[in-house]
């Protein structure tokens, strides 16, 4: 299923941005970057909960913000793209 995952991390102090820099390369391993703060991660089920348990664990509730919108399988007609990132097939090849 796609997820995705947005997430607003506080820089006020180095333990923010040290928490930033955290959540966004947990993300990496999991998705693509489609903007800043936001991923697109095809996931199973136990992926899913992985990802959720480790995100939540690096977080400070009562300073940072995590979304998960859940679009499911057949996602294909629910995302739109337009200006200058060119789409890409989250189920397709990865080169690395």
């Amino acid at each position: 299923m796609l997820v995705l995952i947005t997430y607003d991390v506080s820089t006020q102090d180095s333990a923010g941005r040290t928490r930033l820099r955290k959540v966004a390369k947990e993300c990496v391993n999991y998705g693509q970057r489609v903007q800043n703060s936001v991923f697109e991660c095809v996931l199973d089920a136990s992926q899913l909960l992985l990802l959720k348990d480790r995100l939540i664990s690096l977080i400070n509730e009562s300073e940072d913000s995590l979304r998960f919108y859940y679009l499911g399988n057949k996602y294909h007609s629910k995302v739109e793209h337009f200006g200058i990132k060119t789409s890409y097939d989250a189920e397709g090849t990865l080169m690395i």
